[in-house]
């Protein structure tokens, strides 16, 4: 068995390596050892691995090591940045962004988030406040700076498409079509791609957009992880919310994201929630961004113990010590489910995950289980958790 290297071994910029060491990372995790070797030569890469694979710091390494080695010109305008991370949801953004200030933390180096559902001026004010290096944004926005000539990108010098098939699944292609336009040509920049698959449509726009690309695929071992427990409890619709407010009376039960496929399910969920003093908040695509933020932050300080969501949250979204997830409803796409469940069981604690399969949706578990290679345990709650909340 070959021995892991360390990230010491991989001869960082020292500033980065001060702010890895601060963060506790010791060897990369496996996507990380198999893209940084060429990503931080200068390659082109195409990589599909989950989120949760640490590929974030991997892209982030990369951009920060390079521009700390290659200075910037001496002569800058505002407005124009060095590197580009475009990413599908603002959730998304903004956790990259604290990824990136964390990284960035000895660099000096300029980090600016422009995402939609945020004061557009007050983003510009931000951009124009002084010479910036790294972007992280959503298409959507980043094309309303383009558009008005507020930002140049004809000097980028590493371009990073994360989430690619949900960037394609969200119909962003045109925007980021349009954006590349803008970037030099691919023989002239570095362009990292992540996906969490590689379908023919993902591999043509990878194509398109890289240069002579090295491919890196990392297999999960399991799709789901292991210190996941996973139980589907057999309900009738009547029963549900009875099963949620019950289990979340439990003890173990300290910090819960609770899952509904849509916005209205959710707002319903939370006020019932509320009318039994339960503390709650929402999580959706309809809540404004700057409220999201606050309810995040409320949620990982302890202030908030349910999340109540859709799955603009399921992805890109990084909290501690979730130690349930409860899916009220089974999510149609199994690729939500696994992002779903993904919220807890993180680094190496342990996490349950239940799910509420009713006569509307438990025709959705055969493909979840085809999806993660595994049989789930589906069985009918106890009784004490069905009774009435009062």
């Amino acid at each position: 068995m070959t021995q892991q290297p360390t990230f010491e071994q991989l001869k960082l910029s020292p500033l980065v390596q001060r702010a890895i060491t601060d963060l506790g990372f010791v060897q990369p995790t496996p996507i990380q050892a198999q893209v940084l070797h060429f990503t931080l030569a200068g390659h082109d890469a195409i990589g599909r691995a989950q989120t949760g694979t640490g590929k974030t710091a991997a892209f982030l390494i990369t951009i920060i090591n390079d521009l700390l080695n290659k200075p910037a010109a001496p002569e800058r305008y505002i407005g124009e940045t060095r590197a580009l991370v475009l990413a599908p949801t603002r959730e998304l953004a903004l956790q990259i962004a604290k990824d990136a200030e964390q990284l960035a933390k000895y660099s000096g180096l300029r980090i600016v988030t422009l995402v939609g559902g945020m004061d557009y001026d007050k983003q510009k004010q931000q951009l124009y406040a002084d010479y910036v290096d790294i972007i992280v944004a959503t298409p959507g926005r980043l094309i309303d700076f383009v558009d008005q000539q507020a930002i140049y990108l004809d000097q980028l010098e590493v371009l990073v498409i994360d989430e690619a098939d949900r960037l394609l699944d969200m119909g962003f292609i045109p925007a980021i079509k349009k954006i590349v336009r803008h970037c030099p040509p691919k023989t002239h920049r570095q362009s990292l791609f992540f996906s969490a698959t590689f379908n023919q449509d993902v591999l043509n726009l990878a194509d398109q957009w890289l240069y002579q690309p090295v491919k890196v695929e990392i297999e999960p071992e399991q799709v789901t992880n292991e210190t996941v427990q996973q139980v589907v409890y057999i309900v009738s619709t009547e029963q549900k919310y009875d099963l949620l407010y019950n289990l979340i009376q439990l003890d173990n039960f300290e910090r819960v994201m609770v899952f509904a496929n849509r916005r209205d399910q959710v707002r319903n969920l939370a006020d019932i929630l509320k009318r039994h003093h339960i503390s709650c908040a929402v999580l959706s695509g309809e809540v404004p961004q700057e409220k999201r933020v606050k309810t995040l932050e409320s949620f990982r300080a302890g202030k908030v113990r349910v999340l109540v969501a859709t799955d603009v949250a399921g992805r890109g979204i990084h909290i501690d010590d979730v130690s349930h997830v409860i899916n009220f409803t089974l999510p149609e796409h199994t690729d939500d489910y696994v992002h779903r469940i993904g919220r807890t069981g993180r680094g190496g604690a342990t996490g349950v995950s239940i799910s509420f399969a009713c006569e509307d949706d438990a025709f959705l578990i055969p493909n979840l289980e085809a999806a993660i290679g595994r049989k789930l345990d589906c069985t009918h709650p106890p009784e004490q958790l069905l009774k009435k909340a009062r």
